[in-house]
């Protein structure tokens, strides 16, 4: 799969912010070189504020989220160490999440990097060049002739009523609620004409336009390359009454080009990462990403449908992480619903956040939208929105529409700033909890459309009824088991269980199974209630596992993170 669906960071001032030249044409091999630990670093949990803005740190109190050795930047003498190896590497960004860096230069250099003892292991990220055709999730260009159905219309909305209508995103703003204080991160592969579109201009009169990261070429200048990224910001932050309003248009906007459309190469999966990793340093409540990942260019190897477990693909371990760190994560569920991939692509197989389908105006599934479930076995898609036909703006700000899950996404990601501004007190976990507990196929949830499609107006009401304390534990959903905290730390946790297995009588057998499919603990709990089991499982090293709750023959199954 081509990656436009879409893609990094100058962490904390140890890196410089311009990609050399040749590097960000794909000339250089770039590499992604792990290290052993941070071990000496000069960052601390205790002092956050070194590396963590002020908005950052008051989004993971609000949603009572720890500060942990994971988000500690990589030790600046190891930066170091590996800039100084002969051959002159250039390292153009560092991950805390994954204490990595991604590395220019060439085999020999590579070679000497990784003899370094700082370095566990090194991952070639591109092999270029190679002129490739790589996509965002758009099934087809936009045109101006396509037309879709519509139950009503708004003059002051102009051609985006029917898309914002579907999702309840115009109730939303009679409430009151355009995105006012939500901030969000758009990835994609450019945004050419944003800076002079009439639609967007508000974002720069009202100084909403927060920040922008150019991580293909260096620098911040986004206003250029693939028009992708302007359709899908438009989506959400346009506002002109009577031309054109989209689902979110007062929420703040940090734009990243993270896209190389030219070729297809993991490269861009670690531009997500480092996206993600700014996203969160500078206090992002909302990540929309119409990209995707599952085939590369040559020599870069391909992922299987067996990789879309939520734990393979660099992006989706991204995801999962910017999940776990509070923000909320949405991301295109793919176009590949009529091809022989047919499934979720990377990162929409990760868990923990929305990935989303595509509909009609008449709420009809899409023929191109990708189907679940993950590897695994997860529902995915999580939910949906329209994505046939939408109106969308070009650089040069004109109205035409357009296909694909691309489009559907950043409409629910304006849809669930609304929702946050509304309930404030929420964290990301309990939005989504709200958006898929009243959605359209909330009770026969299945992998055309996951849990259906949102509407704000039911969202709300059931968010109203949360509480930080009673809604972690998200109750399970027709026929699903879930775990609460997840991730967990203490090798304690809560089972929701699901009407089949509150069977009187019957034992329950838990069985928690490592990522290789070992097993590692069994266990038989006792029912504090008819719904819920309380599990100790004691200390389990760190890491993605599986839980297996058995009883009378029937069995249910849950993913959970060990941190």
């Amino acid at each position: 799969m081509k990656g436009y669906i879409v893609t990094g960071l100058a962490i904390v001032g140890l890196l410089a912010a311009a990609v050399p030249k040749a590097a960000a044409q794909g000339t250089v091999r770039r590499h992604l070189v792990y290290l052993r630990n941070k071990t000496g670093t000069p960052f601390s949990v205790a002092q956050p504020q070194a590396f963590l803005s002020a908005r950052a740190l008051a989004r993971r109190q609000r949603q009572r989220i720890a500060v942990l050795p994971r988000d500690l930047p990589v030790n600046p003498a190891y930066v170091a160490q590996v800039r100084a190896v002969a051959g002159r590497p250039t390292v153009q960004y560092a991950s805390k999440w994954f204490n990595a860096l991604v590395v220019a230069c060439d085999s020999p250099t590579l070679r000497r990097i990784q003899a370094l003892p700082i370095v566990a292991s090194a991952q070639t990220l591109n092999r270029g060049p190679k002129p490739g055709t790589g996509r965002v999730w758009a099934e087809a260009a936009p045109t101006a002739a396509r037309t879709t159905a519509t139950t009503g219309t708004r003059a002051d909305y102009g051609p985006p009523f029917a898309q914002n209508q579907v999702i309840g995103a115009v109730a939303m703003h009679d409430a009151g609620f355009r995105g006012e204080g939500i901030q969000i991160a758009v990835f994609d592969a450019g945004f050419p004409g944003v800076d002079r579109i009439p639609a967007m201009q508000p974002l720069f009169a009202q100084n909403r336009l927060l920040g922008t990261r150019n991580f293909v070429d260096g620098g911040r200048n986004v206003y250029t390359r693939d028009s992708h990224g302007t359709n899908c910001l438009g989506l959400i932050g346009a506002e002109q009454t009577g031309f054109y309003i989209g689902t979110a248009p007062r929420a703040g906007f940090h734009l990243c080009l993270t896209e190389d459309a030219t070729s297809e190469h993991p490269i861009e999966e670690a531009n997500w990462l480092a996206a993600a990793e700014y996203a969160d340093s500078a206090g992002v409540d909302i990540i929309s990403s119409s990209l995707g990942y599952t085939t590369f260019d040559a020599p870069s190897v391909d992922y299987t449908y067996a990789d879309m477990n939520g734990r393979t693909a660099l992006s989706t371990r991204a995801a999962a992480v910017a999940a776990r760190v509070g923000m909320l994560v949405l991301v295109a569920n793919g176009n590949e619903g009529r091809n022989a991939w047919r499934y979720v692509s990377a990162p929409a197989d990760a868990d923990s956040i929305i990935s989303v389908g595509a509909v009609d105006s008449t709420r009809i599934k899409a023929g191109f939208s990708s189907f679940g479930p993950s590897a695994d076995g997860r529902i995915k898609p999580t939910l949906a929105a329209m994505g046939v036909a939408s109106a969308v703006l070009t650089p040069t700000g004109a109205r035409v529409r357009g296909n694909g899950t691309s489009y559907a996404c950043p409409e629910l990601a304006g849809l669930a700033a609304g929702l946050w501004q509304a309930n404030p007190r929420l964290t990301a976990q309990q939005v989504i909890l709200a958006l898929r507990r009243t959605a359209s196929q909330a009770n026969t949830p299945d992998n055309n459309l996951g849990y259906g499609i949102p509407n704000f107006m039911a969202a709300d009401a059931f968010a109203q009824t949360l509480t930080l304390d009673t809604a972690q534990a998200q109750p399970a959903v027709a026929d699903e088991l879930t775990l609460f905290p997840n991730p967990t730390s203490n090798g304690q946790f809560l089972l929701r269980l699901p009407k089949v297995l509150q069977v009187p009588g019957n034992l329950l057998e838990v069985t928690i199974f490592d990522v290789r499919g070992a097993v590692v603990r069994r266990v038989r709990p006792t029912a504090t209630a008819a719904d819920e089991v309380a599990v100790t499982t004691g200390q389990l090293a760190p890491g993605t596992y599986l839980c297996q709750v058995s009883t009378g023959g029937v069995t249910r199954t849950v993913q959970f993170v060990q941190e």
